[in-house]
């Protein structure tokens, strides 16, 4: 009951006495998953491996379309506009969910009217990676030299409001070092660059850098949540490493225009659930860097809610804006 009565104050519409059935048997043709993000990144590879089961499980395609840019708005921005009939979904991550609202002056879609939350579907984990010109080899040695080079660093992230860009902010806040932030139209062109050495530093989702960490083409010091990774368990937390207070974990949920039917919803639901607590799955997941996890669309929406605050602190914070 606690967390439908915070359900029901979010603004989220799924719930709402208006909500359609539907009256036709569901689906009957393709469904367009978006990626609000570019290929190659963990939005990416989440979206394709969950997308992979879904389309036997439902007897129908499941097609995934990229549709980067703007931080994810662009992508999340034409799924809440499209007809709320159970045929389009949308992988919405932390960015465009639950920050964008407070670094944008205007966003082209209402997060908490314009959409029915589905379920969260995964944590992605972030990792601090440099470029090997870069002499640093722990946290503390990218804050000597982004202090004794004031303005002169750059990091690339997968967009304003994505969180390896308020990872960066955050950053720059606690440590009191000036970097200059470069945003790309998704994490795998930022780690492009900072492989090619155009930025020296990004705060990367692991399934968007490990292939280059494990090559040697970019060097990694951290991870930047609350928890060791257990496939990189050498690498500290920025936090472990002695920046206080740094803590940035990414996530991506599924979900549908708002107004898409109820019984839809449910089912969607009970399918993406199963699929995500499959052990394929999970060691699919896995071993890019990303957690699979599953909730209810009420508990999914009370999870955005109080994230939308947090994050409202850390833009303010941080002065960080988008245009």
């Amino acid at each position: 009951m606690l967390l439908q009565a915070l359900f029901g104050v979010t603004g989220f519409t799924l719930l709402a006495p208006a909500a359609a059935q539907t009256t036709t048997a569901w689906p009957s043709k393709s469904i367009r998953w978006i990626s609000p993000f570019a290929p190659g990144g963990g939005a990416d590879i989440t979206s394709r491996v969950i997308a992979q089961k879904l389309a036997p499980a439902l007897g129908q395609q499941v097609v995934v379309d990229n549709r980067g840019g703007a931080g994810g708005n662009i992508g999340v921005g034409l799924a809440a506009k499209s007809p709320p009939d159970g045929y389009t979904l949308v992988l919405g991550t932390i960015g465009p969910i639950a920050i964008n609202v407070s670094l944008y002056k205007k966003l082209p879609f209402d997060p908490l009217t314009d959409l029915a939350p589905i379920t969260q579907a995964a944590n992605a984990l972030n990792v601090l990676v440099v470029h090997p010109s870069l002499p640093a080899k722990t946290v503390k040695d990218v804050i000597a030299i982004a202090r004794a080079r004031p303005g002169e660093l750059s990091f690339g992230s997968s967009g304003p409001g994505a969180t390896d860009h308020l990872a960066g902010e955050l950053f720059k806040t606690l440590a009191g070092v000036n970097m200059v932030h470069v945003p790309y139209k998704g994490g795998a062109p930022a780690m492009f660059d900072l492989m090619a050495g155009q930025v020296q530093i990004v705060f990367s989702t692991v399934s968007t850098a490990i292939g280059a960490i494990k090559g040697g083409r970019v060097r990694a010091i951290a991870m930047t949540g609350d928890k060791r990774f257990e496939l990189m368990p050498e690498l500290p937390t920025i936090e472990q490493a002695g920046l206080a207070g740094f803590q940035v974990r990414n996530w991506y949920g599924v979900f549908a225009p708002a107004g898409t039917p109820r019984d839809v919803i449910a089912r969607l639901n009970g399918e993406l659930t199963k699929i995500l607590q499959m052990p394929d799955v999970k060691a699919r997941l896995l071993e890019s860097g990303i957690e699979a996890a599953w909730s209810t669309p009420e508990q999914f929406a009370a999870y955005i809610r109080s994230e939308t605050s947090r994050w409202a602190k850390v833009v303010k914070d941080s002065g960080a804006r988008a245009e």
